[in-house]
């Protein structure tokens, strides 16, 4: 019985919800209720069934049995596109702007005003975009263009758009899996401003702690089915994580009883005054086998920026060094050549091609391995393909099934094979567990760990704490500099001060060192 059966009218209700596609129940038992004004979550892991959900939602899929009711009435039929846009709207992890045209074309993509004759009216668009924009307090020009936008600004602009078709019912689907922690804040309030208005959200995430401060109610979905809906507040977190998992436990801690790495160990990876003008400065750091180097910092601090000059996809000054051989700036395939693999930070932007199956994704960086003269031999793809599969337990059909059909947890092992691929020497790592599951993300952390112990280094960046504690090393970066050194056990609030610019720092002016493992005792020397 639905403990607030007396309640308010639910402005979203999901009841006895299951949707198949072939042989596979994507959804067994969906349920689902939104009180209005309130923040509700739906957790669960990858594949628990709360994209197909959502997908019910918004009517993008068709229930094979079950109800979903707004405001106590039917849902619109399958077909009236704007009908279910006035109830519901969904903001995806993945963007849906178009990125070449401005923000005021994007919010009113489709349905520009027209002014005298029918005409289209740009005056009159950039008009009523401006008023829709200080109307929902999103402080974005609406003449820039869409790529220019933060993907929090991007968030907010999707938020508005949507609620000027009279929805007051928002999906967030993984909000902040590309933000920092001042952007989070920033959303936050956001959220918190706009539920006073009226609205009411569902909020997708991975990240627990974001759904005990932002949330007030939880349902919580697994293998296919409605499991648990309760209040946040009464809800213990490992209550909260056996029901995810379907025991009471938290996140496997990967790596604890990783050897120290000996002193005279080999370098894998060196940087020697790495720039990327107007980002990166300076920086100077050393990886050796069988090391994790974990890269801390804020949005703007530059450490995505250094990664990606590492693996060629930037232009930079400097030198990269792999096992003691120069990599050329700004050069792809020299640097997997090189000997580096790469794992980028955003896996539906650069991570695969949806259209391409699981083998071709996990290869497409060794296909002249695959056959005679550049060509390709299905037969020995796939058996690549599927040794990856195995060893990084991709929940798939098989090598051919299409990467766009997998969960999140599931494309990032693909993702993590074809970085593997290539045999490399050091791993250049970019946010390896954004938007997935406990069980995925200690499925690639193991997989981190595992090959470092296989005489590999690896450079990890990430926002992630539980990302970082797998880490020898963690380096922090400040303003393109790094800035502190600190070995395992560090302590949270140290870093996070450090990240937030409010730890010590050294002074812009001075020369930074070396950070090579023995830069944390020669500052406490000093």
């Amino acid at each position: 019985m639905d403990p607030r059966a007396d309640g308010p009218v639910p402005v979203a209700e999901a009841v006895g919800v299951t949707k198949r596609f072939g042989a596979t129940v994507a959804l067994a038992d969906g349920r689902l209720t939104v009180a209005p004004g309130e923040t509700h979550a739906l957790v669960g892991r990858n594949g628990a069934g709360k994209s197909t959900l959502v997908g019910v939602l918004t009517g993008l899929l068709r229930a094979d049995a079950g109800e979903v009711r707004f405001g106590g009435s039917p849902a619109p039929a399958a077909g009236d596109r704007a009908a279910w846009r006035r109830h519901v709207a969904c903001v995806y992890q993945k963007p849906s702007v178009v990125p070449g045209l401005s923000v005021a074309e994007n919010l009113f993509l489709h349905r520009q005003p027209r002014g005298r004759f029918g005409l289209l009216s740009p005056r009159l668009l950039r008009r009523q975009a401006a008023e829709l924009l200080e109307e929902w307090a999103v402080h974005v020009d609406p003449d820039v263009a869409a790529r220019e936008l933060s993907v929090e600004q991007r968030q907010l602009v999707e938020i508005a758009g949507a609620l000027s078709l009279g929805a007051r019912f928002v999906i967030l689907d993984e909000p902040t899996a590309q933000l920092e922690g001042r952007a989070i804040a920033r959303l936050f309030d956001r959220l918190r401003d706009l539920r006073a208005q009226g609205v009411t959200f569902l909020y997708i995430s991975h990240h627990l702690p974001e759904i005990y401060e932002i949330c007030q109610r939880v349902t919580v979905f697994r293998d296919a089915r409605y499991v648990l809906d309760a209040d946040v507040a009464e809800l213990g977190r490992d209550e909260l994580v056996a029901a995810m998992i379907g025991e009471a436990r938290g996140l496997v801690d990967v790596g604890a009883d990783r050897p120290p790495v000996p002193a005279d160990a080999q370098a894998a990876l060196e940087l020697a005054g790495v720039t990327v003008p107007g980002i990166v400065t300076g920086v100077d750091l050393t990886v050796r086998r069988g090391e994790i180097v974990g890269v801390a910092g804020s949005a703007a601090s530059g450490k995505r920026q250094l990664a990606e000059a590492v693996v060629g996809l930037r232009p930079r000054e400097g030198t990269v060094r792999v096992a003691g051989l120069p990599i050329r700036s700004g050069d792809v395939p020299a640097a997997l050549r090189g000997g580096v693999g790469y794992l980028p930070g955003d896996r539906n932007i650069d991570g695969f091609v949806p259209a391409l199956s699981v083998a071709e994704n996990a290869t497409m960086t060794i296909t002249d391995r695959l056959g005679p003269a550049g060509f390709v031999l299905p037969k020995k793809r796939d058996e690549r393909a599927n040794r990856m599969i195995t060893d990084l337990d991709v929940h798939t059909a098989g090598p051919g099934q299409p990467v766009s059909e997998l969960s999140g947890g599931n494309a990032q092992k693909v993702v993590m094979a074809r970085a593997l691929a290539n045999d490399p020497t050091v791993l250049v790592l970019v946010q390896p567990t954004a938007g997935v599951d406990v069980r995925s993300k200690e499925s690639l952390l193991g997989a981190v760990d595992a090959e470092t112990r296989r005489n590999r280094a690896a450079l990890l960046v990430s926002d992630e704490l539980e990302d970082l504690r797998l880490c020898d090393r963690v380096v922090v970066m400040v303003g393109g500099r790094l800035v502190a050194e600190h070995p395992r056990g560090w302590r949270e609030a140290d870093l996070v001060a450090e990240i937030e610019g409010i730890g010590a720092a050294p002074d812009p002016g001075d020369e930074p060192g070396p950070v090579n493992g023995t830069a944390s005792a020669e500052r406490e020397q000093r």
